[in-house]
């Protein structure tokens, strides 16, 4: 790019490396917001996991750290919806400006079209983060693209744009910011289901920032007094507010955040029927231990002996932390999990496989997922899971029973991968999970998926999309 070349029209295979613009006199919750994208655009960062992080050395005020929050999950969740209306008042592609004046512009879209904010607000402060982040000239692009949206209503947008649509899906792909792709996995499972009719509530409900859940690691600690009960789950519960990691650490771990979901995944397999004194359990792909501490609780009651593995490093460190809080000598290891199977042939009676899948079940709190995610991704990831399966299946011992479980209701990473490992495994069986979560909540789930596997769903259950099956091996198969 010469010097005379505004930013704002290099294309996108120009990008620069990751850094963290001086934002100059942009209001403080707006530049780790701006910060906090740039980082997820440039370098594939987790949203979840620097934002915290950022908002921490920060110091803001409630309000203002709020408003951060807000910023960048509204903007990073309706990124693709922000891109059709830049293009349109723009009059050009998103792929001709500049990464970084584009981020500036979707977060002064989300103000402008989703936010009760001051136009000229949202404006001025966007033109101060362009001017830093790119050039004088990259300021009055942003300057002249944001006027323009403001004069035009949101509702009046919203109309132009779905205008455009060239389908059905297409245009719920548009009004609800998901990839096509993603609109029609979530409606092939749903119709499985027999839901059909659910699509634009669930993908309503994927644009709605989940409240923080907690769990009381059975036997080891009560929920508070103050706490609201989940709906399902015996050891879950929301609190009233305050800082989630306060209420972890004065807890010694035995109070935990982790979604109601991901607690019905575990207790599926813990609870499946009763624990006999000496079983051998096992969290194949343990990181980062929140299911794992669970598992090991229920292990400490019933007098069974858990081991957790977790194939990288820095992940298995998360486990063996997350586990700190229950007395249960627990091993961890880092083998590959589709050749523990060889290793351990027939060893375990229950096994936990929750396997890694594209997460669109956690769009939720991870809203940067939809927009990094392809099909591709799906093709690659189901032939580990099904590698996965093939092993832990080969690791239980006659009568042993997994729990495969994948944070996706996308079909290719559920059924289809269950269906697949049935064949390959003669005389496996299907149990009924709805009824054995129903034995275990608090209100029936009303969850059955086809073939005796459990989907969950956040516009229904207010949970994370979890899909559980269990599978039981022959109790005359012999080892081996």
């Amino acid at each position: 790019m010469t010097n005379r070349e505004p930013r704002h029209e290099t294309p996108r295979g120009r990008q620069r490396p990751a850094r963290q613009v001086n934002a100059g006199t942009a209001q403080p919750a707006r530049r780790i917001a701006f910060d906090v994208i740039r980082a997820v655009s440039e370098s594939d960062a987790y949203a979840n996991l620097l934002l915290p992080h950022r908002l921490n050395e920060a110091k803001l005020s409630a309000a203002d750290a709020g408003l951060a929050t807000e910023l960048t999950y509204g903007t990073l969740r309706m990124r693709g919806y922000y891109d059709r209306v830049i293009e349109r008042a723009a009059s050009r592609p998103v792929a001709e400006i500049d990464p970084a004046i584009l981020d500036v512009l979707r977060l002064g879209t989300h103000q402008l079209l989703s936010m009760r904010v001051a136009s000229h607000a949202a404006v001025n402060e966007s033109v101060e983060l362009a001017r830093s982040a790119g050039s004088r000239s990259a300021a009055g692009f942003v300057n002249g693209v944001l006027r323009a949206i403001t004069r035009t209503e949101p509702d009046a947008w919203q109309s132009l744009i779905l205008g455009d649509s060239t389908g059905e899906i297409d245009r719920l792909a548009t009004r609800y910011a998901h990839p096509s792709w993603v609109v029609r996995a979530i409606k092939q499972s749903l119709d499985l289901q027999g839901r059909g009719d659910e699509l634009e509530e669930a993908l309503a409900a994927d644009n709605l920032a989940p409240q923080v859940n907690f769990i009381a690691l059975p036997g080891l600690a009560t929920r508070p007094e103050e706490a609201t009960p989940n709906r399902f789950s015996p050891f879950g519960f929301r609190s009233g507010g305050g800082d989630p990691l306060s209420t972890v650490s004065a807890s010694g771990g035995t109070l935990r955040v982790q979604d109601e979901g991901s607690q019905l995944a575990a207790l599926a397999l813990s609870r499946v029927r009763p624990v006999e004194p000496g079983e051998q359990w096992l969290d194949v792909c343990a990181g980062p231990g929140g299911k794992a501490a669970l598992l090991a609780a229920e292990a400490l009651a019933g007098g069974a002996e858990l081991d957790a593995n977790e194939l990288v490093p820095a992940r298995a460190r998360l486990v063996e932390r997350a586990i700190e809080a229950v007395p249960l000598p627990v091993v961890v290891t880092t083998e590959d999990g589709t050749t523990l199977g060889a290793s351990r042939t027939g060893h375990y009676d229950r096994i936990l496989l929750d396997a890694p899948c594209t997460g669109l079940g956690a769009l939720r709190r991870r809203p940067e997922a939809r927009w990094r995610k392809t099909p591709k991704d799906v093709s690659e990831l189901t032939k580990l899971q099904g590698a996965l399966l093939d092993s832990a299946l080969d690791a239980l011992a006659p009568g042993g029973i997994v729990a495969y479980v994948t944070c996706s209701p996308h079909v290719g990473e559920t059924a289809l991968i269950v269906e697949s490992a049935l064949r390959t495994h003669p005389g496996v069986e299907r149990l009924d999970t709805q009824a054995v979560l129903d034995g275990v909540t608090g209100e029936p789930l009303d969850a059955a998926a086809p073939g005796g596997a459990v989907q969950l769903w956040p516009h229904r259950h207010g949970t994370d999309a979890m899909f559980i099956a269990l599978l039981q091996k022959p109790f005359d198969q012999p080892v081996g």
